[in-house]
């Protein structure tokens, strides 16, 4: 789905909404700075790096490639990555900019679920597998902070190699960095909730083989880094996690979800519990180097 395919039937007061959240989410991590047309977040603490954004609100003259130029100056002295999010059909004229300044952007389909949407049935769940929504102290929780960032490291939607033989390497690793007591602190404030599948082996360990959270700000959240282990792909696990973020959500006074997939063929599996396409997420970032 491209900009070309909404630009004259956006829910206008929808994308207005979803920019308000995107504008929002940031700032409980991050500080920013003003660029005029743009606002850069750079992260403080633990956790993804930020980016730069259209600045909410603003109603001066539209992007230039200049503009581009200084946030990108001052991402290379800050030492951060190079990269601005935004959706096309919100702010159209940001693509061009960006592109003259050297950058190379990706479209991924961005999903909704809104107050008259009604979210389809949960599926059924393998054989053993249970999804949970975790506490903030849950056993699990550094397991299924762990998943996911494997699960990215192999991208797509085949079987893939890494298995549980890597998550408790990966979950020690993330929590000397802060990542799982940042989760855990995020979930007690209520800004985030994790929902993990997990799966209880013969010997009676307990592994988790998908997770994912939801980040609500007020009325609205997004569904987001939702991760199967690899080698557990292609059972249904990633779609029931979802639907568990959904339905806590729905549970907890959230009217309008929304999330963005990596592509159409991801798109199709969120299709299928009741997310509806809506626009299109770009990101921008340097041209990989040969």
């Amino acid at each position: 789905m491209t900009n070309s395919d909404h630009e004259h039937d956006v829910d206008r007061a929808l994308l207005d909404e979803i920019e308000r959240y995107y504008d929002a989410v940031p700032r409980g991590g991050a500080r920013t700075e003003d660029f005029g047309p743009l606002t850069l977040f750079v992260r403080e603490g633990t956790g993804w790096p930020f980016y730069a954004r259209p600045a909410l609100g603003h109603d001066g003259p539209a992007v230039t490639v200049d503009d581009v130029r200084r946030v990108l100056e001052r991402q290379r002295e800050l030492g951060v990555p190079e990269a601005f999010e935004w959706v096309a059909e919100h702010d159209p004229e940001l693509r061009a900019a960006v592109e003259a300044a050297g950058l190379t952007v990706h479209e991924h389909p961005l999903l909704v679920l809104g107050p008259q949407d009604e979210p389809a049935p949960a599926p059924a769940l393998p054989e053993g597998v249970e999804v949970r929504v975790l506490a903030f102290d849950a056993p699990e929780l550094a397991t299924a902070v762990a998943v996911p960032h494997l699960a990215f490291g192999e991208p797509g939607t085949a079987i893939g190699t890494a298995g549980s033989a890597q998550v408790a390497a990966t979950a020690e690793k993330l929590t000397a960095e802060g990542w799982v007591e940042r989760t855990s602190g995020r979930i007690a404030s209520g800004a985030s909730a994790l929902a993990a599948a997990i799966e209880r082996t013969d010997g009676g360990a307990v592994v988790v083989l998908c997770a994912g959270q939801h980040n609500p700000v007020g009325a609205v959240t997004e569904v987001a880094g939702v991760g199967t282990l690899p080698a557990a792909r292609r059972r249904g696990l990633g779609l029931a996690v979802t639907a568990a973020l959904v339905a806590d959500a729905r549970a907890n006074g959230v009217r309008t979800l929304f999330l963005s997939a990596a592509d159409e063929d991801v798109a199709r599996i969120y299709r299928r519990i009741g997310f509806r396409p809506f626009a299109t997420a770009l990101i921008a970032e340097p041209a990989p180097q040969n």
